[in-house]
């Protein structure tokens, strides 16, 4: 799921393509993309956009007649610019948004329809769809501490939740915890002053670096790659490869459809998490530390 870094990346292509732009048409591929019936949107035909705005991980197109069309690119959403009147063949392409000078093209890989398409009325309807998450650029190290503290939930949970946090999903949370040297599972109750200010700076330092880098990368072209797996990353999508702190094998914990990913000596004091869909079935045989880990690689 595209989160703040590669959000923010998308709306400074998209500044530079759309600002004080007429939307000259929406043309509509999906059925299940449009989640709203009022208004109707030839409501902002022709209307010419003056604002861009990330709500969480939305994106919102606000037009000279304060209507407001939000895109939530949910797991496997994906935007491209495209010539002018692109064609929406295929089962991934979604909708297109055309531009006197081009067309933005939404698509969705794989076969569940999770990205949406709303018109909002007014500027002030944002609200209901914001989950209510703080920007951690705009906060300070109390607030930050307080919102988290609001329920004692493991700093994976809470990073992720968006009531909580803006922006922040599976990919970014594993390297900001990292950053930090903190455990996944660690509670967001028991953490110490020191840990907290760790887990701060992690935050903000990791979003930046990573909205920087691809904000940059964005200059050249419009972001056609996103994604949640990059080579520079330092755990996420890199179970069973070297830590870049310090050598060790990255570990992982599956579930559903996401995992986390950590290095067991830099964040867990060499504790090896149970992954459980393994665990169950090995029971006290599941290793607990790097030692039975190893040795355990070795039968």
């Amino acid at each position: 799921m595209p989160e703040l870094p590669d959000i923010e990346a998308y709306l400074g292509a998209l500044r530079t393509r759309v600002i004080g732009e007429p939307l000259t048409r929406i043309r509509i591929a999906s059925p299940f993309l449009l989640r709203t019936a009022e208004p109707p949107l030839s409501s902002v035909d022709g209307h010419v956009v003056r604002e861009l705005r990330r709500i969480g991980k939305r994106i919102a197109f606000g037009f000279d007649n304060d209507l407001w069309l939000v895109l939530h690119l949910m797991i496997a959403g994906r935007l491209h610019w495209r010539p002018l009147g692109a064609k929406l063949g295929g089962r991934q392409n979604l909708a297109a948004f055309d531009f006197p000078n081009g067309s933005l093209v939404l698509t969705e890989a794989g076969s569940k329809r999770r990205a949406s398409l709303q018109l909002l009325a007014c500027g002030e309807a944002l609200v209901s769809i914001d989950p209510g998450g703080i920007d951690v650029f705009a906060s300070d190290l109390v607030a930050f501490r307080e919102v988290l503290m609001s329920e004692n939930r493991t700093l994976k949970r809470a990073l992720t939740d968006p009531r909580f946090l803006s922006g922040i999903g599976n990919a970014y949370s594993d390297e900001i915890l990292h950053a930090a040297q903190l455990s996944p599972i660690a509670l967001t109750h028991k953490l110490s002053d020191e840990q907290w200010k760790r887990l701060f700076a992690a935050t903000r330092q990791t979003l930046q670096l990573w909205a920087d880098k691809l904000s940059a990368e964005a200059e050249a072209g419009f972001p056609e790659k996103v994604t949640a797996f990059r080579k520079d990353m330092a755990v996420h999508g890199r179970y069973g490869e070297p830590c870049p702190r310090c050598g060790e094998n990255i570990q992982r914990i599956r579930y559903a459809d996401n995992e986390t990913n950590y290095c067991v000596r830099c964040q867990t004091g060499g504790r090896v998490l149970a992954d459980r869909s393994l665990s169950r079935l090995m029971g006290s045989d599941w290793p607990r530390s790097l030692d039975e880990l190893e040795a355990l690689k070795r039968k």
